[in-house]
């Protein structure tokens, strides 16, 4: 297996911190995602490259153990493991006596002259044992983003993803939550020798909405009130995710009431014809450029009370 350098695949230092490899890992994706680049063929296997250096990067032990193993992380348990076995087993014994696991190195498998990471196991403990070894291997996991409009988020819908070439519909529940992360079993890279195929994990971005702000299944938004209605009362319509509804206003509305459409919010995940609430905030609008007519009622208005 070649050797791949999954910090210079993001742009970051060795010693980057988790939000700096979260930030690259997020910048990067958005750059080369196979969806914003219909044009670009190579874009689908950089996305896959950044998506597998970001799997073991953003987790601190894979992390350890590739710093530690390189390209052979992902047996770092099954080598220490063998090591101790062979310790324990032939350590001392056919010449070995001496033998340092200690300054075992993991690029002793990238020599060209070397059998490789395959033929050094099959030696040691014989190549039944070795097919044992590696059969149990899961495929590594993919994580990628689907970004949604909070619209988008409220409905459930079907969206085609490209993953290793392969043309997948998933459909999406309504409800959704910003960062929520869906596993589809099977859709990762597949397994070395046959064993199970690694997860596809996808993290969901809800972007900011012009008009509504979500907090939990429930929608706020903030409607604007002519001073005239709020004095005298009336009737308005208003916006909701689902359309338009009428609202009677109260005689005497004060700037900042507050009043709540009970189940006009967001849907609640997987539970169909259940929502959240809509909750308004009424802000005044004060008139500008009044006529002097205007003026002067407002200063009668202002004497009488």
């Amino acid at each position: 297996m070649a050797y791949i350098d999954y910090y210079k695949i993001l742009g970051i230092d060795k010693n980057a911190s988790q939000d700096e490899i979260k930030k690259a890992f997020r910048h990067l994706a958005r750059k080369y995602h196979p969806d914003l680049n219909p044009n670009n063929p190579s874009a689908k296997d950089k996305f896959q490259e950044i998506n597998e250096a970001n799997e073991v990067l953003s987790d601190p032990e894979k992390r350890k153990k590739y710093d530690e193993y390189g390209e052979n992380w992902k047996h770092a348990d099954e080598i220490k493991a063998q090591q101790e076995q062979y310790k324990k087993q032939y350590g001392n014994a056919r010449g070995f006596e001496n033998f340092d696991f200690s300054n075992f190195e993991t690029n002793d498998f990238n020599n060209e002259n070397s059998s490789g990471f395959s033929d050094f196991f099959e030696q040691l403990f014989g190549k039944r044992k070795h097919n044992h070894f590696y059969s149990n291997y899961k495929g590594q996991d993919y994580q990628s983003e689907i970004h949604l409009t909070l619209r988008e988020a409220a409905e459930t819908h079907k969206r085609l993803l490209n993953i290793n070439g392969k043309n997948i519909r998933i459909t999406i529940p309504a409800g959704i939550a910003n960062s929520q992360v869906i596993k589809l079993k099977g859709f990762g890279a597949p397994s070395m020798n046959g064993g199970p195929t690694g997860d596809l994990y996808i993290t969901f971005i809800i972007e900011e909405d012009s008009v509504f702000k979500r907090k939990g299944n429930d929608l706020y938004a903030t409607v604007p009130l002519d001073i005239f209605t709020a004095i005298l009362g009336g009737e308005i319509t208003v916006m909701t995710l689902n359309g338009k509804v009428k609202l009677k206003i109260k005689q005497g509305t004060q700037n900042g009431t507050m009043v709540k459409l009970q189940g006009k919010g967001f849907p609640v995940y997987k539970e169909d014809g259940h929502f959240g609430n809509l909750i308004l905030t009424y802000t005044i609008q004060i008139p500008t450029n009044l006529t002097e007519k205007q003026k002067k009622l407002f200063k009668e208005i202002q004497q009488n009370k």
